[in-house]
């Protein structure tokens, strides 16, 4: 989904862009450009619902008046469409496209909250003059845009920006702090200067002759009601049947289907939905870490594989797989240090060559309390009770003395301030004076502005939920569904996330109790009651292994040899080369940096990739 607005388009310029993203839709092309030659639209398409050239897009409406360009499924399009028709709509096509096409005609902008699903899309309105952009609720769909020089640019991914004639690739100095803070890019930043994301729950309009552009937030987290009159019984019932709903809804596809199995609790439960909907055998797929017993859930997948009987697929993952670190840097635009992108691109390949949608469990944790920083922070909130502020922040300020990637130090560092401070540290890759060193020779003087932002996302009126909140807002929008959209859409494979219906979200913030998400040492409480009863009663679902790397291990081997070469040759201009030898060293000694210097890797790679300066 590519687009250029306000001045005069030109049709190479569309195609170019569209042409960067052939991965994101191998199926089919198009590109639009209105009569005045003011907008442009250009698309590739990944054929899911009606196949046939009657879902080619760009896509214009029966009045010739609306155009769209779409990226993603709206979960909901059968029942819209049926109420639309009684109010007198009438549609050409089997398409989910059409629909948003006919809510917009219907309820314009407000259309967006009657969407089910994940998308990212923009209309252009001939008669209003304007193009209206939207972004689902938990931001599974990326929406990039440039509202500079009279007008306006956007795409599914920030290298189809770059495609656009003159593009600065300028790094923006706060979006390399926050990357260096936590691994990723957050919120409405982007690597680039002039470049920004639409957030998650976010909607615009793009006035085409004023050049004016209003973002505003249609949905927003819900307050936790203080009353629920359900029991844990009832609640747990709840859940399982909004999410026998979800994966039913999420099946629905005329290309074939199946499930991201890894063996863990919330891709078991999917698996457990699917199956209990589906009149065939449900597809499932797996990686393995041969030799790394501690990261391999291989053998909890065919558990769970076997207990429902479905068509299932293992890939042994190698260390060898280093050789794709280049080409993730070149797909991901944005610098990523989460190195888990690389089985989820491996599986994601792998799934790729027997099916073209898959489910997979993303949003559990932060739905339900299922990271362990969790517990970390009702400790931290413990320690406030009992400990003085002024000893707290001598603990803090001597903390920093202890070398990066010592278990703890983070913990220590977090112990000064309040609570939602404390937060941001939980899973910090380098704190302010580890980036103060480390860009020293950039001239660049890195601040505490990602700490104070991210800490502006908690929600809520305990530890948990203020926690929970802000890894919605921020890890698993701008860390998780990058990955996950990004590695998948190299595959070309289209991957949903039933945990993030809307409903759901909505009942895990809004109605889910303390003693049933993270409680007393126990985590995802009510996951875990509704998988006794559906799960296989020998499947172990109190464990938490995330979908990770062996790191450690594989950074003594070529992986390792390979980073250590990377960072040797990086930039001296951006990176301070003694800094990160004291990083490697540390990690020699046992310390925890692998993902450090991985971040730091990517990042390198990267800058190489697409020639950017700061």
């Amino acid at each position: 989904m590519t687009s250029k607005v306000g001045e005069m388009v030109r049709p190479e310029t569309i195609e170019a862009m569209a042409t960067t993203m052939r991965h994101r839709g191998p199926d089919d092309r198009g590109e639009w450009i209105s009569t005045d030659r003011r907008v442009g639209f250009g698309h590739r398409r990944l054929s899911i619902i009606d196949l046939s050239s009657a879902g080619r897009q760009p896509m214009i409406d029966a009045t010739g008046t609306l155009t769209v360009t779409f990226n993603g499924e709206i979960y909901n399009f059968t029942e819209l469409r049926t109420q639309l028709e009684a109010a007198g709509h009438r549609f050409k096509t089997a398409t989910d496209t059409e629909v948003i096409l006919e809510a917009y005609r219907r309820w314009g902008t407000d259309c967006v909250r009657h969407l089910r699903g994940m998308f990212a899309f923009a209309i252009h309105d001939k008669t209003q003059r304007r193009v209206f952009l939207a972004r689902d609720r938990a931001g599974e769909k990326p929406l990039f845009y440039s509202h500079r020089d009279g007008g306006l640019a956007f795409a599914s991914e920030l290298k189809a920006m770059m495609a656009v004639p003159g593009f600065p690739r300028k790094i923006d100095t706060n979006a390399l702090n926050c990357y260096l803070a936590f691994g990723y890019v957050a919120g409405s930043q982007s690597i680039f200067e002039g470049v920004s994301k639409l957030r998650q729950g976010h909607a615009a309009t793009f006035d085409i002759e004023s050049n004016v552009l209003k973002e505003w937030a249609y949905w927003q987290l819900p307050e936790r009601q203080q009353a629920v009159t359900a029991t844990d019984d009832e609640l747990v019932e709840e859940l399982h049947q909004m999410l026998l709903d979800s994966v039913r809804r999420q099946m629905i596809a005329d290309v074939p289907v199946g499930v991201m199995l890894s063996g863990g609790l919330d891709s078991s439960l999917i698996t457990a939905m699917a199956a209990a909907v589906s009149s065939k055998p449900v597809k499932t797929f797996n990686i393995s870490f041969p030799g790394h017993t501690k990261l391999d859930e291989a053998p909890f997948a065919r558990l769970v594989a076997k207990h429902f009987s479905t068509d299932h697929t293992e890939f042994a993952a190698e260390a060898a797989t280093v050789d794709l670190l280049p080409v993730l840097a070149r797909q991901f635009d944005e610098p990523l240090g989460d190195s888990s992108m690389v089985p989820t691109y491996i599986v994601s390949r792998l799934i790729r060559q027997h099916a073209t949608v898959a489910l997979g469990g993303d949003g559990g944790d932060e739905l339900f309390g299922g990271y362990v920083h969790y517990d970390w922070v009702r400790r931290q909130e413990l320690v406030r009770r009992i400990a003085p502020a002024p000893l707290r922040r001598t603990i803090s300020a001597a903390a920093k003395f202890i070398p990066v990637g010592v278990r703890g130090r983070n913990y220590l560092r977090g112990v000064s301030g309040n609570i939602d401070w404390s937060m941001t540290s939980a899973n910090q890759y380098f704190d302010v004076d580890w980036r103060r060193r480390l860009l020293a020779p950039s001239g660049v003087r890195p601040d505490q502005l990602p700490e104070k932002m991210k800490a502006t996302l908690a929600h809520g009126s305990d530890a948990t939920g203020r926690s929970m909140a802000m890894d919605f807002r921020s890890y698993l929008v701008d860390d998780i569904l990058v990955k996950v959209d990004r590695a998948s859409m190299l595959a070309s494979l289209e991957v949903r996330a039933p945990l993030l219906d809307p409903p759901i979200i909505e009942f895990a913030y809004g109605r889910v109790p303390d003693n049933l998400r993270n409680w007393k040492g126990e985590r995802k409480v009510i996951l875990r009651r509704l998988a006794k009863r559906v799960l296989p009663l020998d499947l172990d679902v109190t464990r938490k292994q995330g979908f990770a790397l062996p790191l450690d291990a594989w950074f003594r081997g070529n992986w390792g040899s390979y980073m250590c070469d990377v960072l040797t040759q990086a930039d001296q201009h951006i990176f301070d080369r003694p800094t990160i030898d004291s990083i490697v060293a540390g990690q020699r000694k046992g310390r925890f940096n692998s993902h450090r210097l991985f971040a730091l890797t990517m990042f390198e790679l990267w800058r190489r990739e697409y020639k950017a300066s700061l």
